[in-house]
């Protein structure tokens, strides 16, 4: 019987330690899901933001996106999704947990998407041929115009002249825009000014300008974008914040763009 009695005790204790182990595994799954890897959508096609360079995904947009995750302490995974199927990965949480590409936050997108604080100013800007008689926006009037499809530059030019104007040529990205403009095929690409600025810099050769055009074309805001309601964007906003003031923002800025940020406007932006 005491033998018994022993036995009982120790089956009894042995069940008690599988109980908690069973519950630390379960607590431990529930702590890798807190930490699962995020899915962030991109188009590595509108370099200096996101390029492909030698089978990687690189430039500023990167670059920010791997400090503010470090930041926040968040592990991620980058995917190439291209632009239109980035905004249908985002909507639907399936493919991609959110998106950094170059995304200017406006009202329209803000129907349907949730965007971070702003953490690039840009504008638009008109790439020409060197001998192009082109001076400003209003002078591409009668023209035939490349733009990337969906994006804020198709819209600033349909602004000026019609959404259904035919003269406006619409391409996937903006790479194939500045292709068909060096081949002829339109007069001139509006796009953003460091995507502009960034091309003529890298190929002299193609002998091509940029126009500035202030008045008609106005300063616009990249943001991170999520889902609607997701719970991600109060972590990003606190980890984009402690990297701008921390100067980390201000060293990736001058790595891709040779100068330093104007954080004034940007500051001002993000508490408006």
């Amino acid at each position: 019987m005491k033998k018994m009695a022993v036995f009982a005790v120790i089956l009894a204790l042995f069940v008690a330690l599988a109980g908690c182990g069973g519950k630390s595994s379960d607590q431990s799954s529930e702590s890798g899901d807190n930490n699962k890897k995020i899915i962030v959508g991109t188009d590595a096609s509108f370099a200096p933001f996101e390029y492909m360079d030698k089978g990687e995904i690189v430039g500023f947009d990167v670059d920010l996106l791997d400090a503010v995750m470090k930041e926040a302490g968040i592990k991620y995974e980058l995917k190439n999704i291209g632009w239109d199927p980035l905004f249908a990965a985002v909507q639907s949480g399936k493919e991609a947990d959110m998106a950094v590409s170059g995304i200017t936050i406006n009202d329209k997108r803000k129907q349907t998407y949730d965007f971070s604080a702003p953490y690039f100013e840009s504008t638009h800007m008109i790439l020409v041929k060197e001998n192009s008689s082109i001076k400003n926006a209003l002078d591409l009037k009668g023209k035939m115009v490349g733009v990337q499809n969906g994006t804020t530059g198709q819209a600033a030019v349909e602004k000026l002249f019609g959404a259904e104007n035919k003269n406006i040529k619409k391409f996937e990205n903006t790479v194939v825009a500045i292709m068909d403009l060096l081949n002829g095929g339109v007069e001139a690409v509006v796009t953003d000014n460091a995507v502009a600025n960034e091309y003529v810099k890298n190929n002299p050769d193609k002998k091509l300008k940029t126009i500035e055009d202030p008045k008609n074309f106005q300063s616009e805001f990249y943001g991170f974008m999520f889902p609607k309601g997701s719970d991600l964007k109060p972590k990003i906003d606190e980890a984009l914040k402690k990297v701008i003031d921390s100067g980390k923002y201000t060293e990736i800025y001058q790595k891709w763009f040779g100068k330093e940020p104007n954080l004034d406007n940007l500051l001002k932006q993000q508490s408006s």
